[in-house]
């Protein structure tokens, strides 16, 4: 069966309301590249408290930020289900979360509780009102590989929101509990955030835009139907076997990186296979994510067998600078290159009931010229990055890039939105 099959483009909400969303997510990833420029210490440990801003620039105000647009636009296409009040929703998720971001930075940086208090009250707030919509529609979709991979993803971002918010009222003072099982929370917090949250997300998504977007063959109906289960149950192994049978963790961790290896392996493969042979910003992308989830099993695989080296800071930088930025960064930023052209196209279309050539194609809607420039700078910028994992030199002009790139993407999204309102186009 086609993977397009039971699309319900006709229940998509206006265009408004995921594009604040993707033109908020590239402004906290210059944050983060200016955090990089601003204190290059950043890149030598993960224990830093800049370490702790970054990483939430990075996972909270571009991954979680263009993701929940993406969701909002996708549940009810995809699954057939619309958010309830889904204009209230969006209001409602995007402003404490862009505000609760920068106050959870804030409060990294300068250890003041009040920061964390604001940064729990409103992400806490912002994610329940979203997960709460967005579970209701679930509920009511028709089960799909997609449906079931994103119901997965939204039970690890609830999970990733409740220890996120533990983690945080310890840092707010508010309670002190064992060192042992402080290191257990972050570890499982971090894990059902980007293997459950993030990863899952991209997988249940992968089905349905990779055949649609990239002209490729489905995926194969073995491993769509089996993959986002078995990686959510290694999942609650990988975090549960520290407390009660820590030699599971390794099996967990070695079903964790065959199951993710298999994923880009398989995707590489489809897109080899794509019936349309022309240039693609968003192949590329893909390509890049998928080979960075390539060198995080090689990355894990050498520490198995160097044990020294996995005890160094070098090891969880490199894994996370190749997972989220080279994977996740590089993935979202290629999809928002396919969607915010599609629903320009898509609404103007709708809204002026356009002949064919009246308006601006899917491809002019963003120069492609200028995506090109901006996926050789994120190219860079990545390659700089695990530079400065291994020489700290680096690190600044990994952030120059990351900078650049940032400030590109966002001009880029920034003239689809201009270029739809310039031939007619409403945003409500």
């Amino acid at each position: 069966m086609s993977q397009q099959a039971g699309l319900s483009f006709e229940q998509a909400p206006s265009f408004a309301l995921p594009l604040r969303f993707f033109l908020t997510a590239p402004l906290f990833l210059l944050a983060a590249a200016g955090l990089i420029v601003w204190a290059p210490e950043t890149l030598a440990s993960r224990w830093t408290p800049q370490a702790f801003a970054l990483t939430h620039a990075l996972t909270l105000g571009f991954l979680a930020m263009a993701m929940l647009g993406a969701l909002l636009q996708m549940l009810p296409v995809v699954a057939g289900s619309s958010l309830p009040a889904s204009r209230w929703v969006a209001w409602f998720s995007h402003v404490p979360l862009t505000l609760g971001t920068v106050a959870l930075m804030t409060g990294f940086l300068t250890a003041a509780p009040a920061a964390f208090d604001i940064g729990i009250a409103l992400l806490g707030g912002g994610f329940a009102v979203f997960l709460a919509a967005a579970s209701i529609s679930l509920a009511r979709a028709v089960a799909s590989v997609t449906v079931t991979g994103v119901r997965l993803a939204m039970a690890c971002l609830g999970v990733t929101l409740l220890l996120g918010l533990a983690l945080a009222l310890l840092r707010a003072g508010w309670w002190t509990p064992p060192a042992t099982e402080t290191t257990i929370a972050i570890a499982a917090h971090a894990a059902f955030g980007l293997l459950g949250w993030v990863l899952l997300l991209v997988i249940g998504v992968a089905y349905q835009v990779v055949p649609m977007f990239q002209i490729t063959p489905p995926y194969p109906p073995r491993l769509s139907r089996w993959l986002a289960g078995a990686l959510f149950a290694l999942l609650l192994l990988h975090a549960t076997a520290p407390l009660f049978f820590p030699v599971a963790a390794a099996i967990a961790d070695a079903g964790l990186a065959g199951g993710i290896l298999a994923f880009a392996v398989v995707t590489l493969r489809l897109q080899a296979r794509r019936r349309r042979k022309l240039p693609d910003v968003t192949l590329d992308y893909w390509r890049l994510g998928m080979a960075s989830l390539i060198a995080c099993v090689a990355v894990w695989l050498l520490a198995r067998l160097w044990p020294a080296w996995a005890a160094s800071d070098t090891y969880p930088l490199l894994l996370g600078v190749l997972f989220i930025g080279g994977f996740a960064v590089s993935v979202v930023s290629g999809m928002l290159y396919k969607i915010v052209p599609f629903l320009a196209w898509f609404h103007l279309q709708a809204q002026l009931q356009a002949r064919v050539g009246s308006i601006p194609t899917m491809k002019e809607m963003i120069a492609g010229r200028w995506t090109r420039w901006q996926f050789r700078l994120h190219l860079a910028a990545c390659a700089l990055l695990v530079g400065a994992t291994l020489w700290q030199q680096l690190a600044i002009a990994a952030g120059g890039g990351l900078a650049l790139s940032a400030l590109l993407l966002w001009l880029n999204l920034l003239a689809a939105a201009r270029r739809f309102s310039r031939h007619g186009g409403r945003f409500s």
